[in-house]
């Protein structure tokens, strides 16, 4: 292990954010450069190396923490990027953006704070990258098979990965014009600059993997076609149709879902316009859902100048700590998270339900109608006397997705199954009811985190490489039944 006494020695320290007054004032990652390295050393040490390390189980990838913790104490990077990308394709991705399961199942965090699992991670990848231990890694031998990866998303990009360094020629579709999915378009760069994904694909097409954008299969190419041109297809479209609210207003001008407003954000970032055609400058600000995408939302604003933003969440607060008898360790702890977007400012307002929307004479929205609620008999209840109404020049819709998209016609021409939640049904080897034509990542999945898409397409890519060949020395990490750890 790394140093037996880490634990009782140091305490838990995280990299520092720049100050409030000037990361709003741009779009860059919210931390300070470089702060971690003098830190980390330390915070690896307090890495027990515990006899059942509970991390491997809160992290669907399998991570070896406690190998690359060791490693990292030590300094030695090289060997730490090793075992780091032994289970992980894009740990400067997950380091980044994943919620952290693995420090909620820490040992440690049953009666101290946990690891900073996260930002180890983050700060071996960053070495890795500057020391140049990432390199393509070219397959020795091809295949002579094909394989279509149908979005470049996080699930997408790792099976394309892994099944190009198994020797397959692969070709990725992306609708968008760029590659990269939901962490393009969907990721604001303060939470991830995008210069991560354009070196991981850069990475890529050094192994070999082909990229194609601004290419929508169901439409600009017929689902039966492509799947004649190519001898296996993998389906990593997400889960993107969005979850509406229809309430009177709706219809209403400045009343967009949250994936209309944060990709025309990122744009500006890619010089594509010079300022985005749905700002928050100015204007007040409500964004409908209290998750991750909500938060985005509300950092955005902030950075667009937005008069006042306000943060709607239909259910209770959560709690400040994990309740041990409804929560107990190793679950995931549904805890108030204060993100870096809400230290920048704005309110939150909990267990709220939107009646209705008002605009003007012009149709423009202008203010949003509430009502507070109440579980009652196990149903949120309006209470009488609640209901007021607060400014709404822009409202954002964040409440989450309930499928993949159906509208291309994508689905009904490769003539997919779906379960009862809406999701494209597949075996336990990610494969479809048609032959051929696996799906991994949220598409199968249902909306997740950017740990198990990458899980799923690594897993997925295992079923593909047997497939094609009859075997497969790839690693699998997740079954298609497997689910967090939850209460």
């Amino acid at each position: 292990m790394a140093d037996p006494k880490g634990f009782l020695n140091h305490g838990r320290e995280v990299a520092e954010s720049r100050p409030v007054d000037e990361r709003v004032k741009d779009f860059k990652e919210v931390y300070v450069p470089g702060s971690l390295l003098p830190i980390i050393s330390k915070q690896a040490s307090r890495c027990m190396d515990c006899g059942i390390p509970f991390c491997h189980n809160g992290c669907p990838l399998g991570n070896l923490i406690p190998e690359w913790n060791d490693y990292a104490y030590r300094e030695d990077w090289s060997a730490a990027s090793e075992r780091l990308h032994a289970t992980n394709n894009f740990p400067e991705f997950t380091g980044r953006l994943c919620p952290a399961p693995c420090e909620s199942a820490c040992v440690l965090g049953i009666n101290q704070p946990p690891v900073t699992i996260k930002n180890v991670e983050v700060s071996i990848i960053d070495k890795a990258w500057d020391t140049g231990d990432v390199r393509p890694q070219i397959p020795e031998r091809l295949s002579g098979k094909t394989v279509a990866v149908i979005g470049s998303g996080p699930a997408g990009l790792a099976a394309a990965q892994q099944l190009t360094r198994a020797g397959h020629t692969v070709a990725v579709f992306e609708r968008a014009d760029r590659v990269g999915g939901l962490l393009r378009y969907g990721i604001p760069e303060f939470k991830m600059e995008k210069r991560h994904i354009n070196r991981r694909i850069e990475q890529m097409r050094a192994e070999g993997t082909r990229f194609r954008t601004g290419v929508e299969i169901g439409h600009d190419i017929k689902a039966g076609d492509l799947k004649k041109r190519y001898d296996a297809v993998v389906l990593a479209v997400g889960a993107t149709t969005a979850r509406d609210l229809p309430v009177p207003g709706r219809e209403l001008k400045g009343v967009y879902q949250a994936m209309e407003y944060l990709p025309l954000s990122n744009k500006v970032q890619e010089g594509d316009y010079v300022t985005s055609p749905i700002s928050a400058e100015g204007k007040h600000v409500v964004v409908i859902g209290g998750g991750d995408t909500g938060a985005d939302c509300v950092g955005t604003a902030h950075r667009q100048g937005a008069a006042s933003v306000t943060q709607l969440e239909i259910m209770p607060r959560p709690g400040d700590e994990r309740d041990a008898v409804r929560q107990p360790w190793p679950t995931f702890p549904m805890l108030y998270k204060v993100t870096s977007a809400h230290e920048e400012g704005g309110e939150r307002v909990y267990s709220v339900n939107t009646t209705h929307f008002e605009g003007d004479e012009d149709g423009n929205v202008q203010w949003l109608h509430l009502v507070e609620v109440e579980f009652v008999d196990g149903k949120l209840t309006p209470k009488p006397g609640t209901e007021r109404k607060i400014p709404a020049q822009l409202v954002t819709l964040a409440m989450g997705f309930t499928g993949t998209d159906r509208a291309n016609g994508m689905v009904d021409q490769f003539g997919l199954e779906l379960d009862p939640r809406g999701n494209i049904a597949r075996d336990a080897d990610f494969q479809t009811n048609v032959p051929g034509v696996f799906v991994a990542g949220d598409a199968g999945r249902g909306q997740s985190l950017i740990v198990w898409a990458i899980a799923e397409g690594r897993s997925a890519a295992k079923g593909v490489d047997r497939f094609l060949t009859g075997a497969s020395e790839l690693p699998a990490p997740i079954r298609p039944t497997d689910r967090a750890l939850l209460v």
